[in-house]
């Protein structure tokens, strides 16, 4: 496999779950753009960008 298409994951996941489930949920919509014409790419990264800023910056329980 190439080093630039990464790999998966046992779990069949392109990416090492986070625990964070807000975080994991974006990798995962991250994951899918290869599905998604490259014209709407940015307004998914934008959209991954506020999620995950949103995610990290509330408060976590303990």
């Amino acid at each position: 496999m190439d080093e630039q298409q990464g790999s998966a994951h046992s779990d069949g996941l392109a990416f090492e779950p986070t625990g964070v489930v807000e975080v994991d949920q974006v990798l995962e919509q991250i994951d899918r753009l290869g599905d998604v014409p490259v014209a709407e790419h940015v307004g998914a990264f934008e959209r991954a960008q506020e999620q995950l800023r949103r995610a990290l910056d509330a408060p976590q329980e303990p």
